[in-house]
């Protein structure tokens, strides 16, 4: 049976386009403002829902995405707290695939075993855990597959072709491909060499290749969405939160319009781009 990831590539490419793969981070800036912005992106035009799990030190991530799991530790935000924002969201939304992306640390804390069983059991779709490289895969992505999540690795322009099999050995779900060499949202990538990375590892693979760090635009959108089968937005989301905020950093009347603005802006980017394929 095709999962709910499968089944939203394969439209998009039934529409001959891209898929557009949002990131927001759980609890930013505050639960209430959070799952109503969950809520808020299928109908802006996401067509994955990438949930960041705040922690303390996100070592990937620049300092937008940093910020927001600041603002969201501090609101009080949890791990048991996101799958409970999961299962709000899938109460009323049971077709968008949601993917966890995160660090090792609070799920190794929470428990595997748990995590995994509340994880699937509040719709969550694929994880994506940045620590945790293929040598490790004992440790979460092999129990991840048995109990039917995807496990979505990261290929770099560092990853080359002696160290491609062991990064997609237990990839499921989609690939996604960094596009820079560096933090989250810290450069604008080069959309040419990203064509010809997307296309490398599309030879290795079936599975789709989605391409982020560093989009921030519905142009940059429409370059990505040209040669990649998906497209991922996040710090751009979370600095739109950020900067619709008041001076005490609580969530204001323009927040969640912010947010869909700029979604429905990378939305009609990637949509632009089918369009001038098929023309």
């Amino acid at each position: 049976m095709m999962s709910r990831i499968d089944r939203r590539f394969a439209a998009c490419r039934a529409e001959g386009r891209a898929a557009l793969v949002t990131f927001v981070t759980a609890g930013d800036p505050d639960a209430d403002t959070s799952l109503a912005i969950l809520k808020a992106l299928p109908r802006a035009g996401a067509d994955l829902i990438e949930i960041g799990m705040p922690f303390t030190d996100p070592m990937a991530d620049g300092p937008a995405i940093q910020l927001s799991s600041q603002r969201a530790l501090k609101g009080g935000q949890t791990l048991k707290k996101t799958l409970d924002m999961v299962r709000a969201l899938r109460a009323g939304e049971a077709d968008t695939p949601v993917i966890l992306m995160g660090y090792y640390n609070p799920i190794y804390i929470y428990g595997v075993e748990r995590f995994l069983k509340d994880a699937r059991e509040a719709g969550v779709d694929g994880l994506i855990v940045v620590d945790l490289p293929p040598e490790e895969d004992d440790e979460l992505c092999v129990p991840a597959l048995k109990a039917g999540l995807s496990f979505i690795r990261l290929a770099t322009p560092t990853t080359d072709d002696a160290r491609l099999p062991a990064v997609l050995a237990n990839t499921s779900g989609f690939v996604y491909y960094v596009s820079i060499t560096g933090i989250t949202g810290s450069a604008t990538p080069d959309f040419g060499a990203v064509a010809q990375s997307v296309a490398r590892i599309k030879a290795h693979t079936n599975l789709p290749v989605v391409v982020g760090f560093g989009v921030k635009t519905g142009e940059h959108a429409a370059a990505i969405a040209r040669g990649a089968d998906g497209v991922v937005v996040g710090s751009a989301l979370v600095e739109a939160v950020r900067a619709s905020l008041d001076g005490e950093g609580r969530a204001t009347a323009g927040t969640l319009a912010a947010v869909e603005a700029l979604v429905g802006e990378l939305a009609a980017g990637v949509r632009s781009a089918a369009k001038a394929t098929a023309a």
